[in-house]
Order: structure tokens, then sequence, then C-alpha cells
């Protein structure tokens, strides 16, 4: 099918008129444009206009213009990430002050940026120009050690010296001379506060709370990160109340927000931001939400819409891998899931990181009112199995706590899995006696079950979801063959969400009640309108 020719250039469209044929550097240049960017689509043979006026004679064989595309780009234009001319030139595209879009030259920094995005460059691996050894903090130093033991670190690294402990985790390099010097890995975590300011001004974290739009706390810090995990901690726990929930003999806190998705959230942010760029890490309470948000977006490969899934990419491997050794971040890389555990586990409805763009990540956790007796049932579930819910059954819970009737293919969508894992899931729910079945084959569906409903104190939502659905059956049949003239048991299978089993005793209890009459037999049966006795 024909691609539509869009209305207008854009930031990801571009149009280039190829009546004179338009000169290979040009369209090589303007290709590079696009893939430096967010990429997009080059469309040879239309003017500015939008009018398409067709490709020049020597551009019509499009294998021949791919291949000599890719032999004079470095990458070549097929692989993603920065590209340039074989001659040196980087250029990316980005929308002028009016929102036309433009081609200007990326700068040093840029290019870095990017590279670091793509997994092509380590940048906090790499030596701070002027920094020196005096430029790293003992007590920092120290705080690091005693952070290893708080969280269950590698406790490998409590046995070596200074100098082998800055080699370990990469706080420092050798140059060609011998000497060591500092990463930009080693000031961001053991780096003296005046040091930072002066050698990393990028790096700055704001915590803020709102309540009203009245602004009750507002501090900016540059601290090396281990102090300002601990600093952010500190001044976030007045404003982070916590009760707590009684389920037979043990103690369960409920927290205004999860302390572990908060420090998950807030490490993420802090270890995964684009260095090259300005601007602060903002943690902001707001009334209705904790809110992360941090400079630069997704690294290359990750989407909203595989976050859960995806293998991870950091934009800063060096300190990624530091943090974890330390034991701050899961070793996994999987804190996005310990991230929505914290708030599914209380009822409370999932991260929302829809806010996120191409210069940064958004991250909301709501912070709604914990649903009690929902969090009691999760902690009954995990005591008899000894183990927690795996986050996907969390998300199915969630998921059916607020659609009520879900199939397998729409959990997929929320779980970013298959149809297959996601019925798995849902099976082994129902095995647990958490979740009902309705149905069989690709029309099976699924609700709460009866015991969760009344865990949870809603008895007549269960009535509502699966107690009316046999008369709801019986009015839609009827409905279809009043408006149609008349209904075939597939048909009903389909419209109902019912197995063939079901659509049987369905279509014979109503042929008894003389609701409807039955022509013919087996498959091609068909059923109209009847007499009511």
């Amino acid at each position: 099918m024909p691609q539509r020719l869009p209305p207008r250039e854009s930031l990801t469209v571009e149009f280039k008129s190829d009546r004179s044929k338009l000169p290979d550097r040009e369209l090589i240049e303007a290709l590079i444009c696009l893939a430096n960017a967010e990429g997009g689509e080059l469309w040879l043979g239309v003017e500015d206009d939008g009018t398409p006026t067709g490709l020049h004679v020597e551009h019509r064989l499009l294998e021949g213009l791919a291949g000599m595309v890719a032999a004079r780009t470095s990458p070549s234009l097929n692989v993603q990430g920065e590209v340039a001319t074989t001659s040196g030139v980087y250029l990316r595209r980005r929308l002028k002050h009016d929102g036309t879009p433009e081609c200007v030259a990326m700068l040093p920094h840029e290019r870095n940026s990017r590279a670091s995005s793509f997994g092509l460059l380590d940048v906090p691996a790499q030596p701070v120009a002027g920094a020196t050894l005096a430029d790293l903090d003992p007590l920092e130093r120290e705080r690091l050690r005693q952070a290893v033991q708080q969280y269950g670190g590698d406790r490998v690294l409590l046995e070596l010296d200074d100098e082998a402990l800055d080699g370990a985790l990469q706080l420092t390099t050798r140059q060609a001379d011998g000497l060591r010097v500092p990463t930009l890995t080693g000031l961001l975590l053991i780096g003296r506060e005046t040091s930072l300011r002066q050698l990393v001004p990028t790096h700055e974290f704001a915590f803020q709370v709102l309540a009203q739009q009245a602004v009750r706390f507002n501090g900016f810090c540059r601290f090396p990160l281990l102090k300002a995990l601990d600093w952010l901690e500190t001044n976030f726990r007045p404003y982070n109340p916590e009760e707590e929930l009684q389920v037979g003999l043990l103690r369960v806190p409920v927290p205004k927000v999860d302390l572990g998705a908060f420090r998950e959230a807030v490490t993420n942010a802090l270890v995964h931001r684009d260095y090259h760029g300005r601007g602060a890490v903002h943690v902001r309470l707001e009334d209705n939400a904790l809110v992360v948000c941090n400079p630069g977006g997704l690294v290359d490969g990750e989407t909203l819409a595989n976050l859960l899934v995806t293998e991870p990419r950091p934009r800063n491997p060096a300190l990624a891998d530091a943090m974890k050794r330390v034991g701050v971040v899961k070793r996994s890389g999987r804190g996005v899931d310990k991230i929505f555990r914290g708030l599914l586990k209380f009822g409370r409805p999932a991260p929302d990181y829809s806010y996120t763009t191409a210069q940064s990540v958004v991250l909301r956790l709501p912070t709604t009112e914990a649903d009690l007796s929902f969090r009691r049932l999760v902690v009954e579930q995990e005591h008899i199995t000894n183990a927690e819910l795996p986050i996907d059954s969390l998300i199915a819970l969630a998921t059916l706590r607020e659609s009520k009737r879900v199939t397998a293919d729409e959990l997929a969508i929320q779980i970013q899995r298959d149809t297959t894992s996601a019925k798995r899931t849902l099976e082994a729910l129902t095995e647990a006696g958490l979740v009902e079945a309705h149905g069989s084959t690709r029309g099976r569906s699924y609700t709460l079950s009866a015991s969760l409903y009344q865990a949870v104190g809603d008895k007549a939502g269960y009535t509502r979801q699966a107690g009316f659905a046999p008369i709801q059956h019986e009015q839609m049949v009827l409905s279809y063959v009043q408006q149609l003239g008349q209904i075939k048991r597939a048909e009903v299978m389909g419209l109902c969400r019912i197995s063939t089993d079901q659509a049987a005793k369905l279509l014979k209890k109503l042929k008894d009640k003389g609701a409807i009459v039955q022509s013919g037999k087996n498959r091609g049966a068909t059923y109209t309108l009847g007499t009511l006795e």
C-alpha cells in the first residue's frame, strides 16, 4: 500500500526537489540531519510546499541510491546511531522558534551526548579534564564503604585499600604517564562539593514539596551522589506519613510513598541522567503524586512500550555498575519492576511515564489512598507462597480492579509481553483463587474472584461482574436477533464471549422459554424470534 505524502515538513519530514537532480552531497547531508535527530523521512522529488514533481532519471534506481548513501556515511545510515559524511560533516535536525525545521551543525558536546544515548560512549568512565586526586573526598569514600554495608553491596570492596577500591569501581583511571586521575564516576560518587561545582557544572538536583500551589520545601544541591541520596531521603521522610496494617502477627507499614520505589526512582534519575546537558534532577512532591524527572530522554532502544521487559541499557554504564556494586540499585538492572511493585501492592495506580519526552524522563508516582484490604490480601497470598507476587500478577490484578474484565490479549499490552505469557499469568492467578475464568479458547475472559471481592468488601461488585452475566447474555442475544433477524451459535459465542457448550446451553434455555425458534440442525442451525409463553 503506497504511503501518503505528509502535508508539510516537520522535525521528522524533509522535502527535497529533484527536478534538477539534487547533488549527492546535499542528499546525504539531508539524510544525516534527520538521522541525528529523531530519524524520519526524506521525500525526494517533492517541492518545499509539498508539491510532488518526481525523481530525476538518475535517482530512479533506488537500490543504487541506497548503496551510494551507505558508502558515503559513517557509520552507514542503515545502522542506528550518529551519522556523519565521510568528509566529517556532523548535522542534526531541529525545530526553529516558528515551528519550521532546519538542519544545523552538531556541537561536540551534543555528539558525545548522543553517542552515550546509543551506548557508543561511556562518559562517566572517562577522566575529567583538570581533575586531580585532591578533588576526591576521603569522607565520601568512607561514606561509600558504609553504603556497601548498609545496602548489602559487594563485600569484596570492603577488603580493598583506597587505590584498589577506586580502580575496582572505575573512580579513577591511569593516564599514559601512569598517573591516576578521577573519572566522572569518581567525582560524582566521592568528589568534593567544590570540585563538583567547578568540574561538573551540569550536576544539580532539587527536592521540592508543593501543597496546593504553596512551596513548603525548596532545596537545590550539588552533593556527591551517595550524600545526595541521604539528603533527599532525610528531607523526604517528614512528608511521607505512614500507618500500620495488622495482618495476623505481622505489622505491615503503609507509607504515602513506598521508600523502595522512592529510592529506585531517585537513584535512576541521578544515575541515568544526561550529564552533558544542563538542568537539575527534580524530585517534587505534589498534592497527588511524587514526580521525578531528569535531563535526557530514554536511551536508544528503550520506549514507553517496553520499559518493563527490555534489557537494561544504561546511559552511563560505569556509574550504573558502581552503584550496583555498592548495592544502591538492583544488580539485575530491573529497577522499574521495583517501582511498579511499590505502588501496585498497595492498590495504587501504576507509575506514569507518559510525560516523558526526547529531552527528559518524567515519572509520576500517584500518592492516592492505599487500599488496605487489597494490601492485606497481597500480604496473605505472599505468606502462603512464601514469595512475592510476580510483577505481572500485580499488574493483572490492578488491571482487573480498573477494567473489571480482561482477556489475555488485553493484559499482554499492559505487561508488555506476548499473549501466551499473559494467559499463563491469568491462569496462575485462577489456580490461586484470585481470578475466575469465563468461557474458553479465544473468547476466554477473566474477572476477579468472588473471594477477592469479598476480601476487599465489595460483594456487590462481584455480583455485577459475574452474577448478572447469564441475564445479560440472554438480553444480548435477543437484541441481536431483533436487529438482524437471526443468529447462529458461533455468533452467540463471539457476542457473549463464551464457549461452545455455554452457547448451546444459552440457546436451549431461550428455546425452552419460547423466546427463539430453531431452524436447521448442528452448525447450520439458525435462531429467530419466537413467542414467549
